[in-house]
């Protein structure tokens, strides 16, 4: 096992050096960063879609961006069983992708939010919440002004059904529908969520809460 993890890196992501930090200096993996035109893909254990404002966020958030030819190499990554981690504007690319069903848009209160909030863990299923029990609370930082996710209601009961919605929000900071802050899809493989969980790897700089999510891109 390389034990490295791709850092995607678009034309305004602002979150990509926090989250090679996390993963180098606190969980001593291996980091590359990737390119939005890069194609390779070789060597990685797992791929982070990091937050930020790709492409300027103009037309929709991560609408430009699944263009991006190193999205074209993911979704084989995908295919092949790869996991990949999308975060705030990585879950927003991700969604636009097909990756994830649903739609990211804009707050109910149209405004940005900066906070940290308390979160539910709703799966019995995913891997990537295998630290924690189900119903356990847990405590990540929001920063978005795009982050309620919606769908339609077959959508919805199709993730219920699955078991595929994550984490849930305890107080509704967004209008997601369902509270939704986090979801994966069918296979298990594929994480997105507007939390920021490399903001909370360090007890001073804002909890542990986050560390056990990253840890799991290694299946540890």
């Amino acid at each position: 096992m390389s034990n490295t993890i791709g850092v995607v890196v678009f034309p305004g992501s602002n979150c990509d050096r926090d989250v090679a930090w996390a993963i180098e200096g606190c969980l001593g993996f291996k980091a590359r960063y990737l390119w939005h035109e890069s194609t390779d893909l070789t060597g990685l254990e797992a791929v982070i879609l990091p937050g930020g404002f790709s492409y300027g966020d103009y037309l929709r958030c991560g609408a430009i961006a699944r263009f991006a030819p190193v999205l074209e190499s993911l979704l084989k990554f995908v295919n092949d069983g790869g996991k990949v981690l999308g975060i705030c504007n990585g879950f927003q690319v991700l969604t636009e992708l097909g990756l994830l069903p649903g739609a990211l848009t804009r707050n109910s209160g149209l405004h940005f939010i900066c906070d940290s909030v308390p979160l539910r863990v709703t799966s019995e299923r995913t891997t990537w919440l295998k630290a924690y029990k189900i119903g356990e609370l847990i405590e990540l930082p929001i920063a978005h002004g795009e982050g309620r996710y919606q769908c339609s209601q077959e959508t919805l009961f199709k993730l219920q059904d699955e078991d595929s919605i994550a984490l849930r929000y305890c107080d509704n900071p967004n209008g997601s529908i369902y509270d939704i802050a986090g979801i994966t899809n069918k296979q298990g493989n594929v994480f997105g969520l507007m939390p920021h969980p490399e903001r909370a790897i360090d007890p001073v700089l804002g909890g542990l809460d986050g560390k056990l999510i990253l840890k799991s891109l290694l299946g540890v």
